[in-house]
């Protein structure tokens, strides 16, 4: 199979938010409990912060963390995770069905974040709370002092405001499952008067409104409009959350969902669009995908399976190489919205549907996933680059003609430096990729990385074989008179590196 590519340097999409590559910490199963917070683990330290774990996140290149959920957030009272450890409730969450200790809370939180160098994403509660506990929220955190709230906050050993810039209005309001989920109109109204009351205590922040809970709700769409009609003005992006699974093992289709999260962020802007027109606004909303992953939900009892457990062990999936490239397309997808797109998450960082995984205790490893998002984060930086591509494509329902290339390239305009992110599809053919580079000068490649299936896409990584699926170099791939040549491995991921001709690597 052979797929072509034109890229040139004047024909951009947008510039590379480095936002892009978030994460997402919720007090669910064992995300925050013994997977990012375990005293006396041999790793832990003095605040009981993983040490291992804040190296892979670190590794891992995350820049933004959303905190504390998801479905949780809708029943949490911020308060009981503030003040002395051994004075704060042990209280049922009800999302989840389980028992939360409130051992780690806000301090720990932004403490953890500091050290794993990610900016915080903070989200209030809007389903059993409302605008008074924001406000009051975001006083205790951004408020120098003076008030009984940021005055609080010192006595808690915090004598510098946090400086939480960035802020989520509510999770997911229109799903049957939220505490406290509501009607578009009912939550477009809550959304701006707490907007309000949240930027009267602290102008700067940013706020994300809740879009639908997902493409295939029956509210999708209309719940858009809706709430943007009463809230436009008062915020700066609108959420979108989306996860995938194979079904039937159809492993052809799996690696097409890419195709449904392109058409659902391109629905999601017309829908924000056509609010704007309607207004007579210039503004461009911007979208905040603060959920998306795969997670094979079939696998999933649901909460109510729950028997009120501290750390339960819930959705702690195992992802194999086909996983990992399907997540592949999925970076490759928000990265080719950059124009629209300036915050995304992967859902969740450690042990829930993570690329980190942990035992208590013990190790923790890198999942297959895991070397995707550090590729995309290391190396897509400055401008995404327009591409024409020409590409073999294959049946799979219900997308139709699917591409066997998935592609997207950035340009540093500071360095030089091309990077192209690139899936093979194909599940047992190599693709002869021709790439056409102009107006980018001389480049030569620096290296060509892959993870690939080798004739097995099912192989994991796990606490006793945690490199079993590594990425590796691929020898062959060049640039010759200004195009990139390579070839893709059947099933595969590919980094291919390229800087300006005569730099060393």
């Amino acid at each position: 199979m052979q797929a072509t590519f034109t890229a040139h340097a004047a024909f951009t999409i947008g510039t590379v938010d480095r936002r892009l590559f978030g994460s997402f910490v919720e007090h669910m199963g064992r995300c925050v409990h013994t997977g990012v917070f375990e005293p006396g683990h041999p790793r832990a330290d003095e605040a009981g912060l993983r040490e291992d774990v804040l190296e892979l996140t670190r590794e891992m290149g995350v820049t933004l963390v959303r905190y504390p959920g998801g479905n949780f957030v809708s029943g949490y009272r911020w308060e009981d995770g503030v003040g002395p450890v051994e004075d704060r409730p042990r209280r049922l969450d009800l999302a989840w069905r389980s028992v939360e200790s409130n051992a780690f809370g806000l301090h720990e939180f932004l403490g953890w974040a500091r050290k794993a160098q990610v900016e915080p994403m903070m989200a209030v509660n809007l389903g059993t709370r409302g605008p008074q506990e924001a406000a009051d929220l975001v006083e205790y955190a951004n408020h120098p002092g003076g008030t009984r709230l940021s005055d609080l906050r010192r006595a808690h050993g915090s004598p510098d405001p946090f400086g939480i810039r960035l802020w989520c209005l509510g999770n997911e309001m229109d799903g049957p499952w939220q505490l406290g989920a509501k009607t578009a109109d009912e939550y477009g109204r809550l959304a701006a008067e707490t907007a309000k009351v949240m930027r009267l205590v602290d102008p700067t922040i940013e706020l994300v409104a809740c879009g639908s809970s997902m493409r295939s709700m029956a509210t999708f769409g209309g719940w858009e409009a809706t709430v943007l009609d009463h809230c436009f003005d008062q915020v700066d992006l609108l959420s979108l959350h989306a996860y995938y699974e194979e079904h039937d093992e159809d492993l052809a289709g799996f690696l097409a969902t890419s195709l449904d999260m392109d058409a659902f962020i391109d629905e999601v802007v017309a829908t924000v669009d056509h609010v704007a027109a309607k207004k007579r606004s210039r503004k461009r909303l911007k979208l905040s995908f603060d959920e998306w992953n795969v997670w094979f939900q079939r696998a999933f009892a649901g909460p109510e399976a729950q028997t009120w457990e501290d750390e339960p062990r819930l959705i702690e999936d195992t992802y194999d190489v086909a996983a990992a490239v399907v997540v592949g397309t999925y970076l490759i997808t928000l990265l080719r919205h950059a124009d629209r797109v300036s915050v995304a998450c992967q859902a969740q960082l450690a042990n829930v549907i993570a690329p980190i995984r942990t035992e208590p205790g013990g190790s923790a490893w890198r999942q297959t996933i895991f070397h995707p998002f550090a590729h995309a984060a290391r190396f897509a930086r400055g401008e995404v680059l327009r591409l024409a591509v020409a590409s073999p494509t294959y049946a799979a329902e219900p997308y139709g003609d699917v591409p066997v290339l998935d592609a997207v390239a950035t340009h540093d305009p500071e360095t030089g430096d091309v990077t192209v992110l690139a899936v093979n599809r194909g599940l047992t053919e190599p693709l002869e990729l021709t790439g056409a580079l102009h107006g980018l000068g001389p480049l030569e490649l620096v290296e060509h990385l892959t993870l690939a299936a080798d004739g097995d896409p099912r192989r994991t990584n796990t606490e006793e074989h945690p490199e079993a699926v590594l990425p590796r170099r691929v020898d062959g791939s060049r640039v010759v008179d200004g195009e990139l040549r390579a070839t893709l491995p059947p099933l595969s991921w590919n980094v291919l590196r390229l800087g300006p001709a005569g730099r060393a690597g």
